[in-house]
């Protein structure tokens, strides 16, 4: 039986034990906030006084932390191109709705408010270049999503697991930040979005470990192939209009590390988290290649802190296209 064969029938197995995990995270439609919770509404005969208080407290933030928002909205407003990859990932079984098919598509239901709520946020607080921001996002869908997973589950969930409790952090520290600069009703969004970002990380980190019960050799050695490839961000290859693919991003992660709202120190911190949910120290039920992996992901962190020591963020600003 060859790999993806193999990969195919626990996937298949791992259904029944993955329903649970599917049940815990996911909510129908009703039962959780939707972006008009969070917005003015039109009808209402004070929607104008309301639009213009998102303006005047949009005006008093930070160009660094205006432009991480936007940069967050951005890789929110890209899912259709994660959707379409994700469920390419072997064991998935679109046609005829299985357990990780129904996940993924409620996961991506769910993450699609993110993206309304903030778009709608950024048009009516005056300060973004909607048309650039809309090309900039046409850009990231249209280029793909190209992250290393080869339609692969295990690298799929190390990877979803990974970016899932990254994506936490930024809008939680967005959140922390919009609130110190006061704004508070921005700071619930990003809050809210961040509570969103906690509990689909813990499905995907649960989903691991599921699938630890039947090839932990494969797992393990799968998440050694990944952090060996480097965890991109989901928008690592936006562009603005006329600039060219990767500057972009990174102006943005340096934006987003002068704040310390995502940081080298982050992605030490994020491996260390998963490290110990899935108890890669203790596993011993390895054959000799899933052992290697083992101890090349237990030296991995700190071999990263030397790195990060060693680096420094740019400290210029990049006038961003989106940015008023």
């Amino acid at each position: 039986m060859t790999k993806i064969s193999e990969v195919v029938e626990i996937m298949k197995d791992a259904e029944s034990k993955a329903l649970p995990i599917v049940r815990k995270y996911l909510a129908p439609p009703e039962k959780l906030w939707q972006p008009a919770d969070f917005l003015p509404v039109t009808t209402d005969p004070k929607f104008p006084d309301s639009v213009r208080e998102i303006q005047e407290l949009s005006k008093a933030l930070d160009y660094d932390l205006f432009s991480v928002l936007i940069g967050d909205t951005i890789t929110e407003e890209a899912l259709p191109t994660y959707q379409t990859w994700l469920m390419q990932t072997e064991g998935f079984d679109q046609q005829n709705s299985n357990t990780w098919a129904t996940w993924l598509r409620g996961w991506t239901a769910e993450e699609n408010r993110h993206g309304d709520l903030l778009n709608t946020y950024l048009y009516l607080s005056g300060r973004v270049d909607m048309w650039q921001f809309q090309v900039t996002v046409q850009y990231l869908i249209q280029d793909g999503f190209f992250v290393g997973m080869e339609h692969n589950p295990y690298k799929s969930f190390v990877y979803t697991s990974f970016q899932e409790l990254a994506t936490n952090i930024t809008h939680r520290r967005v959140a922390t930040a919009c609130k110190a600069q006061g704004n508070a009703p921005l700071a619930k969004i990003c809050a809210t979005i961040a509570s969103d970002e906690k509990r689909h990380a813990n499905a995907y980190m649960d989903f691991i470990n599921l699938l630890f019960e039947y090839n932990p050799s494969d797992v393990i050695i799968d998440f050694a192939a990944m952090m060996k490839h480097g965890i991109l961000m989901p928008g690592h290859m936006m562009q603005e209009f006329g600039e060219g693919k990767g500057d972009i991003f990174n102006h943005f992660s340096n934006s987003a590390a002068r704040l310390e709202i995502y940081t080298g120190r982050d992605y030490v911190v994020i491996l260390e988290k998963l490290l110990k949910r899935w108890d890669i120290e203790h596993r011993r039920e390895l054959n000799d290649e899933g052992q290697r992996a083992r101890d090349y992901l237990m030296k991995l962190p700190g071999r990263l802190e030397a790195v990060i020591k060693r680096s420094k963020v740019p400290q210029e600003r990049h006038r961003f296209k989106w940015l008023h």
